[in-house]
């Protein structure tokens, strides 16, 4: 679909090369583990933005690739701010949370009431994808969407993995 809607969203930019991504399926044995394993996904997504907001201010800046990789060779996130702040009024803090935090893609169960052919109402659940830019660190993410987690609820259900981070 990304390639297919390309046009859609980038109309005035030529898709040049099919892209490719990584992507891996894997069955965690808790949902402890698969917590600890998003948020240290959604901690690698800022640093590597952190990063990559430097280097490419860098190489915008006049440096050349392999000069702005020498200079951020072996900072960290504190150095990273200053570097941004000082030299590119960038408070790294005030970017979008989309840059900062990534996304999250899950399922979310909607209840509806429909009617029926003979009049009745009967409740239907369905599954809408959710897009969300937010801290699935903290436990109140994990409280407002209890059915990413719902181990039972996971093998009842026909379409899976319930959660993705990007």
């Amino acid at each position: 679909m990304y390639v297919m809607k390309w046009k859609e969203f980038f109309t005035q930019k030529e898709l040049k090369h099919t892209p490719s991504f990584d992507g891996r399926s894997v069955c965690y044995p808790s949902t402890k583990i698969l917590q600890d394993y998003l948020a240290w996904r959604q901690v690698d997504c800022h640093i590597n933005n952190q990063y990559n907001t430097c280097f490419w201010m860098l190489v915008k800046s006049g440096k050349s690739k392999s000069e702005a990789q020498n200079y951020l060779k072996g900072t960290q996130a504190r150095e990273k701010n200053e570097l941004l702040i000082k030299q590119f009024s960038i408070d790294y803090n005030k970017l979008p949370v989309m840059f900062r935090q990534g996304s999250s893609v899950f399922w979310e169960k909607e209840n509806n009431n429909v009617i029926s052919q003979d009049g009745a109402s009967v409740k239907m659940s369905t599954k809408k994808v959710i897009v969300e830019h937010c801290n699935i660190i903290e436990q109140s993410f994990w409280k407002a969407h209890p059915g990413i987690l719902d181990e039972t609820a996971r093998y009842r259900e026909e379409v899976s993995p319930n959660f993705l981070s990007v």
